[in-house]
């Protein structure tokens, strides 16, 4: 965290984010409790829905109990306060019981919806583009079934039974919560920090449930708050129609009896009309509430998501030598442009690493080194294509291997640690959390073991406090010590590659100074192979046993630190060697501005 001492204005901006961050957690029920229009219409539906609860207790007359002498009894009549309809049965009974229908009819409806709509889009959003494609085939289909008519057509099917007639228009409510999820899944699974997980070795099902869930649960729940509506309304319809059963009371079928009855007794069309309309009224306003207190909350996307695909690779793998713990051979990268032709970013690389022996693979950015320490992890854009080459690690190819023979390796065999420590620390929870979910799942350790174990690595990685920094969320802590947070978290389970991909970029100096004695020592303790991506020749020199310098997707350049800083062979080499700047270098040329005044005079 950084703090102005000389500019005011710097320490109101950030007392002013500090308050709003805290702000942006302020529990759901809190937000709820301040807004008067959410307290008040979840309180109508509380009672009214806890009066059905009761209506075994509280009904004086059964749903379908009649009275020939009690026909069209007006309302105040003795055992009847609201009077009875046309054929003699009580009103306020059967107002009851037909909150319980709604009920039923809405948890059916939206639970069937909500099952179906979120499972779907999770999986439709999350995974690749045949995935997407046939749940979108699916959910198009049935967004064209015509929904009411198609209800009515399978009474028969349904035996009338209002409970079945939900479950099916459940599947129709479907698509819509689908697109919904989809949609929002589309953008949470670029966020660093899912990425983060998968490359911990976090399973599938877990980063959807915890990582993608809790992030895209605000719009399901506005959702389905409106939804719920949306089932009462069709179920009373279709009673209002007279399809289904004539002996399950709601308000439908009483909306329907006071018609037929209004020129005689009118108030029996008012009641059921009235609690109706209560319902669905304050159904909608709560979602209101509800969309206003969760709006603002979702973080935003900010890079592509992770996936691979491999071409049809016909090339010859050379074998690796016999001490290479990661062996790279002609890498070839490609994504699509907008003709459809692939357009390659890493041409033919080929680079080894011994066991304990730390490389920095050197270039500009853009140069391609990123994508090479993607596709050692598994972990390329969904739009990446390998057209080309090998990646053995410990005698395995790594090139065609799925998502789940992969996550063994991540986080256990092969850690990372990203170039920008705060977004890849999920802000929805606390740092000591992530770290013991990243472990539990390398390790297979209980909690309690986890938990010791973090706490140990985060004292080790120079953290002074690290209980207190266990318990921070991730925007309580500075930069420097986030990186020394995915530090711990990448060393954890002692892996034998340690993948840094600019790992001091976003830090200062002097903590970048600390940053890399950790990462030496660490490396020297756990006698770990390590890659260094970085453009930082000062950063290679502290650290790195061989360079590999890449320009425009191919290596130009290997050797050792000393034979590349004391004799470099490419011209390529010879200029980012050059632009580096000492206390013997000075620039002889004269400003621009003073250039431009000189030639104009």
């Amino acid at each position: 965290m950084t703090k102005s001492v000389a500019a005011p204005s710097t320490e109101s901006i950030a007392v002013a984010q500090a308050a709003a961050v805290a702000a942006s957690r302020t529990p759901l029920w809190k937000k709820l409790l301040k807004d008067p229009q959410a307290v008040i219409t979840a309180g109508i539906l509380i009672v009214i829905f806890t009066l059905g609860l009761l209506t075994p207790l509280i009904a004086l007359h059964g749903p379908n109990e009649s009275a020939l002498s009690m026909v069209n009894a007006p309302p105040g009549t003795p055992g009847y306060p609201l009077g009875a309809d046309e054929s003699g049965r009580d009103i306020f009974s059967r107002l009851l019981h037909s909150i319980n229908t709604a009920a039923v009819s809405a948890l059916l409806g939206t639970g069937v919806a909500l099952i179906v709509g979120i499972t779907a889009g999770l999986i439709g959003g999350y995974f690749g583009r045949a995935t997407r494609a046939t749940t979108e085939w699916i959910f198009s289909l049935i967004m064209t079934f015509p929904g009411l008519l198609l209800l009515i057509i399978l009474m028969p099917v349904t035996g009338g039974d209002y409970r079945a007639t939900m479950l099916i228009f459940g599947v129709l409510l479907a698509p819509g919560i689908y697109r919904i999820v989809r949609n929002l899944v589309l953008g949470v699974k670029n966020e660093l920090y899912v990425d983060a997980a998968r490359v911990s070795g976090v399973g599938t099902l877990r980063i959807l449930g915890r990582h993608v869930l809790t992030v895209v649960r605000g719009p399901i729940i506005i959702a389905a708050a409106f939804m719920v509506g949306s089932t009462i309304a069709v179920q009373s319809g279709l009673a209002f129609l007279g399809v289904g059963s004539l002996e399950i009371p709601s308000f439908g079928a009483m909306i329907s009896s006071g018609f037929r009855n209004l020129y005689i007794a009118p108030t029996q069309f008012l009641w059921p009309s009235l609690l109706l309309g209560l319902i669905t009224a304050s159904l909608v306003l709560l979602g209101n509430s509800l969309r206003d207190a969760f709006e603002g909350s979702k973080p935003k996307p900010s890079k592509v998501g992770a996936g691979q695909r491999v071409a049809e690779i016909d090339s010859v793998r050379p074998e690796a030598a016999a001490d290479a713990l990661l062996a790279v051979r002609g890498l070839a990268i490609a994504y699509p442009t907008p003709t459809g032709a692939l357009f390659e970013v890493v041409k033919g690389v080929d680079l080894e690493i011994a066991r304990g022996e730390v490389l920095g693979l050197v270039g500009e950015s853009g140069s391609g080194k990123s994508q090479t320490a993607f596709a050692t992890l598994g972990v390329l854009p969904n739009e990446a294509v390998i057209t080309g080459g090998s990646i053995v690690f410990e005698g395995r190819e790594l090139i065609g291997l799925s998502d789940g023979e992969m996550r063994p390796l991540r986080g256990k065999e092969i850690a990372y640690i990203p170039q920008e420590p705060m977004s890849n620390l999920d802000p929805s929870y606390r740092v000591g959390a992530q770290l013991v979910e990243g472990v539990r799942s390398a390790l297979k350790v209980s909690k309690k073991e986890a938990k010791a174990r973090v706490l140990a690595l985060l004292e080790r990685c120079g953290i002074a406090d690290p209980a207190r920094t266990f318990d921070s969320y991730p925007h309580q802590i500075s930069g420097g010590m986030a990186q020394r947070v995915l530090i711990a978290g990448a060393v954890a389970s002692r892996p034998k590659l340690l993948i840094a991909d600019e790992p001091t970029t976003a830090l200062d100096v002097t903590v970048q100074a600390e940053i890399l004695d950790l990462l030496r020592d660490l490396q020297a303790e756990l006698d770990m192979a390590v890659l260094i991506v970085t453009h930082n020749f000062g950063v290679v020199a502290d650290l790195c046993d061989r360079i590999a310098v890449m320009k425009q997707g191919r290596i130009v350049e290997t050797g050792t630190a000393a034979q590349v800083f004391g004799s470099p062979q490419h011209p390529y080499t010879k200029t980012l060697l050059g632009a580096i700047l000492d206390e013997s270098s000075y620039r002889t040329d004269p400003p621009v501005a003073a250039a431009a005044q000189g030639g104009q005079a």
